[in-house]
């Protein structure tokens, strides 16, 4: 089978992209797999050294740009619909999946122009406005969330959870040892600032644990000098970087997580069963990171702090009870175990195998 995975902009969108390619490649090593994503994505830095191919199209999203650069960036849609046309014919595709990110939408409205099997996966419990309309064109709808149900149409909404990476799935024994007390922290494949700021002035009131932690935090590329020089100055161990390809690791290594609470991100806590002090995402569409970590909370699987409550004491006092009552921390790695999905990508891997076989 030919399969497009249309898609990206963020790893939130991205990463349940690549977990459907690579179940797609594990069901059946002849099937191939080609991404489509926007110039400047994250997508051109991650996907060619995944091993998968890549092609890119100019378009644009129109959210929180003043009125000239919304026209301009609805005038792409058209030329972005005629390429995508054109990379769907050359490369034979039998499926096209749009997992989200603005370039989804010109990928599957030509899949749909074409006659091409089509579908969508929604990461978020409240689906934006393109997933919503590209619902309507699809052939399947994939979602993560019960409560995104009601926005599709029925009789082909399917849930399946999120995907998550094969590198979450596999070896999910517990690597921590010794005595130190591991904290991962991480705002996105963007990072966060707001987080970034807190955690540094919370080192103030860790002073007294210091010799017992041990730090990893992905900042993005904007705050890695601001937040290393930090944690150095203040005689913390801490691995700073500004991206981190092997996330895994670091969940499989942490004690506790803080961090945002995307989709991707609360599939991945669940799977790694791991604890976490969620901080969401305010301005995200439909406040969709709310009810993610709300959820979580509600099911004793996480904590969490608002973004606009958050202050350095305030995390710093989050982080230390855990860490002072470790019972507490094993309680939550065990409810967020209770909700994860691991199978995800493989449902979706079969539903596409019957889309294609019914459109043959």
């Amino acid at each position: 089978m030919r399969i497009i995975i249309a898609g990206g902009g963020t790893g939130g969108h991205l990463f349940p992209g690549i977990s459907i390619a690579e179940a797609f490649k594990i069901r059946e090593a002849r099937n191939e797999v080609l991404f489509v994503g926007a110039k400047r994505g994250i997508e051109e830095a991650l996907i060619p050294k995944m091993g998968h191919q890549l092609r890119t199209i100019s378009v644009s999203g129109v959210r929180g740009k003043t009125l000239t650069r919304k026209l301009i960036s609805l005038l792409t849609i058209p030329l972005g619909i005629v390429v995508s046309v054109r990379i769907i014919e050359e490369f034979k595709a039998d499926l096209v999946i749009g997992v989200g990110g603005y370039v989804s939408g010109p990928v599957v409205l030509a899949a749909f122009l074409v006659g091409i099997r089509r579908a969508i996966q929604e990461q978020n419990a409240i689906p934006g406005s393109t997933n919503r309309l590209l619902g309507r064109l699809s052939n399947a709808i994939f979602i993560s969330f019960e409560e995104s149900r009601s926005y599709f149409p029925e009789g082909k909404t399917i849930l399946t959870g999120n995907p998550v990476r094969k590198e979450f799935l596999q070896g999910l024994e517990d690597t921590r040892n010794g005595d130190d007390f591991n904290l991962f922290i991480f705002g996105g494949s963007q990072g966060a600032h707001r987080i970034n700021e807190k955690m540094v002035e919370a080192l103030d009131w860790l002073e007294g644990v210091r010799d017992t932690m041990r730090i990893i935090h992905q900042t993005g590329g904007n705050d890695l000098e601001f937040v290393s020089r930090n944690y150095r100055r203040r005689g913390f161990r801490a691995s700073v970087r500004a991206f981190i390809d092997d996330m895994a690791t670091c969940y499989r290594d942490a004690h506790l997580v803080i961090c945002r609470s995307g989709a991707t991100t609360v599939s991945e806590l669940t799977v790694s069963r791991r604890a976490s002090i969620l901080i969401p995402y305010p301005h995200a569409s439909g406040d969709h990171q709310t009810l993610n970590a709300r959820a979580l909370v509600k099911a004793g699987a996480a904590r969490m702090i608002s973004d606009f409550d958050l202050t350095g004491k305030l995390l710093a006092d989050a982080i230390l009870h855990l860490y002072r009552n470790r019972d507490e921390i094993s309680t939550i790695e065990k409810r967020a175990g209770e909700l994860a999905q691991p199978n995800a990508a493989d449902l979706i891997v079969d539903w596409c195998y019957k889309l294609v076989s019914l459109g043959r």
